[in-house]
């Protein structure tokens, strides 16, 4: 006995999905503007599938007398594909990585895009109060040795 009908039609549909999933459905292609900034759009994919049929029974016999075939099939198979944009990854001239959202709708969202700014401005503050420490020590050491020197210079032999 030869493949069910419903295997040729499972065969065909998964095939034509096979086709359609694809990381670049996902993560699509890269495109580079003209100042060199590369953006690569992120989606959401959700894919369905259904397939059915039955066997209808019909003549016992067909036209060559055998048993085979002697039931008709009747099926159908669907798929959907929906594609929903998350966001675009920006990665700029100097390396710098960015996840810009689609729906900007959040709090979390806002502050996640603060922060990194925030951490680039705190640890220039700490920077420059550690040069300025570090320039006040030198003045102050400065300011002993004049002290010293002038101490020396007045103390009898």
């Amino acid at each position: 006995m030869g493949a069910h009908p419903i295997d040729e039609l499972m065969k065909t549909a998964m095939e034509s999905i096979r086709d359609m999933v694809d990381v670049n459905t996902i993560v699509g292609d890269a495109v580079q503007t003209a100042d060199d900034t590369v953006i690569i759009p992120v989606s959401r994919v959700a894919f369905g599938f259904a397939a059915g049929g039955g066997d209808y029974q019909g003549n016992k016999e067909n036209r060559s007398g055998s048993q085979e075939d002697s039931f008709p099939f009747a099926g159908g198979s669907g798929a959907g594909v929906t594609i929903h944009p998350v966001a675009f990854m920006v990665v700029g001239k100097n390396s710098t990585i960015k996840l810009l959202p689609v729906e900007h709708n959040t709090t979390v969202d806002r502050i996640m895009d603060f922060v990194p700014g925030l951490l680039d401005k705190i640890t220039l503050l700490i920077q420059k109060k550690s040069i300025e420490d570090h320039g006040q020590e030198r003045k102050e050491k400065g300011r002993e040795k004049e002290k010293e020197s002038e101490t020396k210079q007045q103390e009898p032999f």
